[in-house]
């Protein structure tokens, strides 16, 4: 709650006239309770988690075809059924594990400096953070899931996410109750040691929840603004993970992949594109020699 009873209160404390991102931030959080602005996270991943891969779940169930090309695993097609299952589960879980945590969490965010007044961040520092926490949260999430690759890690409690071997938007937070909250640890870290307003926290949840979505949805789309950010995984890095599944001793990193390049956990998967690639030249050259001879018995006769 914003210790100002007026807009004209708050410029004074400014020293200058609110941006209208300011003023719309007054006008929703003067009366409102910090502890309540932090309990908004829980309506934002439900809204993210719903919405952000039901267009890509509905062309899968609706219009394969148009998918096919750009499908990771195109011989798995997935029933209704699962999508709602994996939904319906991973809300409950979320639910009734991550949502008492973000409840009771609170005197922890104030107690590391997450602030709700005025002045709002600048883009420039909400970006610096949005850098740091990214950096954090990949270095010690590639660690986080691998220590759940481990024989007891994965037997008690990872084997759970790993259900579907090729995964869609809706499995990125499909995981038993321990695994969404050990998983999850790391994302909290870089605002713990970076403390940033409110806003940048709901915007760094959002961040992470659509990165995560993207790396499971199972396509590797040509024009996606993610494959254009360096050293970013996406679903390509992230779907051999879940194809190898049990056995899987690659591609732990979250969002990046220079924890796996450094850490040599990137093998698997190199191997994996090399054969990919001959496939296709193989393919290539066989197709290019086909239409060879049929142009030359089309010619000889």
């Amino acid at each position: 709650m914003l210790p100002y009873a007026t807009a004209g209160e708050a410029e004074a404390a400014l020293g200058r006239a609110m941006t209208w991102a300011e003023a719309a931030w007054f006008r929703y959080s003067v009366a409102t309770p910090d502890y309540y602005l932090y309990c908004h996270h829980i309506v934002i991943f439900l809204v993210v988690y719903t919405l952000a891969p039901l267009p890509l779940a509905v062309l899968q169930l609706r219009a394969p075809a148009i998918l096919l090309p750009y499908k990771l695993q195109p011989r798995v097609r997935l029933k209704p059924a699962a999508f709602l299952r994996c939904y319906v589960r991973t809300v409950r879980v979320f639910l009734l594990a991550m949502g008492p945590v973000q409840l009771l969490s609170y005197p922890a965010v104030k107690m590391v400096g997450i602030r709700t007044g005025l002045p709002l961040p600048s883009a420039g520092e909400t970006a610096a953070q949005m850098a740091v926490y990214l950096l954090l949260e990949d270095y010690l999430g590639y660690w986080v899931h691998r220590l759940l690759h481990t024989k007891w890690g994965y037997e008690k409690i990872h084997h759970v996410h790993h259900e579907f071997t090729a995964p869609v938007g809706y499995v990125g937070l499909y995981a038993h109750w321990s695994d969404v909250l050990i998983i999850g640890f790391p994302a909290f870290v870089g605002p713990a040691v970076v403390p940033c307003h409110m806003t940048t926290l709901w915007l760094w949840f959002v961040i992470r929840q659509l990165a995560l979505i993207d790396a499971h949805d199972g396509f590797d789309f040509p024009l996606n603004p993610a494959n254009f950010i360096p050293f970013y995984g996406g679903a390509p890095h992230h779907d051999y993970h879940h194809r190898v599944g049990r056995k899987s001793q690659s591609n732990f990193a979250s969002v990046f992949t220079f924890c796996d390049y450094i850490y040599g956990t990137h093998k698997g998967y190199m191997f994996h594109k090399a054969s990919l690639a001959k496939l296709k030249e193989m393919a290539q050259n066989s197709t290019e020699k086909r239409e060879t001879m049929n142009f030359i018995g089309g010619k000889q006769a």
